[in-house]
């Protein structure tokens, strides 16, 4: 009987790691902070992350402020980057890009967006 219940025991978690028992999974934890970050979403800028995104369009004056040139501004595709990217991105001093907001994102916080980020398009 203890070699039935040890047998048991040993097979279960072998299979407990690769499945995900908890109340919310990491995916399902990074698609809401994808969407609600505490502030503006990721989805509002970058969509599903695989291809750049134009946020606006306006017109500026050229060198001689003669001309008008149309430009852009543009969110990158962002699920290819790397995880040092992308921690550097988002604990960056603000001043260096007055256009990606701030977030306070705990170090799992981010280790769950990230892991969404490069999985979003596999679902």
């Amino acid at each position: 009987m203890r070699f039935l219940i040890f047998s048991l025991f040993f097979v279960t978690s072998l299979f407990s790691q690769e499945i995900d028992n908890s109340f919310i999974t990491k995916f399902e934890y990074g698609a809401m902070l994808y969407d609600n970050p505490r502030g503006i979403g990721c989805v509002k800028c970058h969509a599903k992350g695989d291809k750049p995104v134009i946020i606006a369009k306006y017109k500026e004056k050229d060198k001689k402020g003669k001309k008008l040139i149309e430009k852009s501004i543009i969110a990158p595709a962002i699920n290819n980057v790397s995880f040092e990217v992308f921690i550097d991105k988002m604990t960056a001093d603000k001043t260096e890009s007055k256009i990606m907001p701030t977030y306070f994102l705990t170090d799992e916080e981010l280790k769950s967006l990230y892991y969404y980020i490069k999985n979003i398009n596999k679902k």
